[in-house]
């Protein structure tokens, strides 16, 4: 079986030592960039299965890495190791297209088992390999979705959101249902981060359409039908 190849972007050297460390010792092959620029380089030639990438860094921050990295169509998981770890900053990474955060300090066995958990979430196999309603398609072999027959281009966690979605058609699901499945966070209740991430959802899969499929039930949460 193939390694796991892992792409840590972090300028602290100590950190990035530790964190390399750590998942050598787990089995993992590693490459440490020490700045967004380098980042970007190793991304743009590399073939990696996670990145674990920190926001403070040198020449270009870790969200303007993160927002490069889905532009040019990178969809392995990115989980954000930051010292910065409010809700609001966990939004801000969860929005730029990362997958999961873990703030400083951490638990070197906490991070394992999140980037394990991301791994899993990305090679998992469905028991269903195409899903369909109405005239929207979604394959999660190839995790292309199309509305009549268009191409609809999807960030990670607007296809998990949309996947989720499609596997509950017809039945209403919460809020926080949704973040626990599809973010698997348990934000605060006042945040609005999947409001955010379900309009953006709609303003690809349903406004270019004319037909509303994902539907809001007021007081209970979001349904597509």
């Amino acid at each position: 079986m193939a390694r796991v190849n892992i792409l840590i972007v972090e300028d602290d050297a100590k950190t990035a030592d530790f964190v390399e460390r750590a998942f050598r010792q787990d089995g993992f092959a590693t490459v440490v960039a020490r700045d967004g620029e380098e980042a970007l380089d190793r991304v743009r030639v590399g073939d990696f299965d996670v990145a674990v990438v920190d926001i403070l860094l040198p020449k270009r921050d870790g969200l303007s890495l993160i927002r490069e990295i889905r532009r040019l169509g990178k969809s392995f998981p990115v989980i954000v190791l930051s010292a910065l770890g409010s809700v609001e900053n966990k939004i801000d990474g969860l929005e730029a297209g990362g997958d999961d955060y873990l703030a400083k300090p951490f638990s070197v066995a906490e991070l394992l088992a999140r980037v394990r958990a991301l791994l899993r979430r990305a090679s998992s196999v469905a028991e269903e390999t195409s899903l369909r309603v109405d005239d929207l398609e979604l394959d999660t072999r190839s995790r292309k979705v199309f509305r009549a027959g268009v191409r609809i281009d999807l960030q990670p966690l607007e296809y998990q959101l949309l996947e989720y979605l499609m596997r509950n058609r017809g039945r209403v699901v919460s809020r926080t249902t949704i973040m626990q499945h599809v973010w698997e966070y348990d934000f605060d209740t006042g945040t609005n981060i999947v409001e955010s991430r379900m309009c953006r959802l709609r303003e690809k899969v349903d406004k270019p359409f004319g037909r509303k499929l994902i539907r809001t039930v007021r007081g209970f949460g979001y349904v597509l039908d």
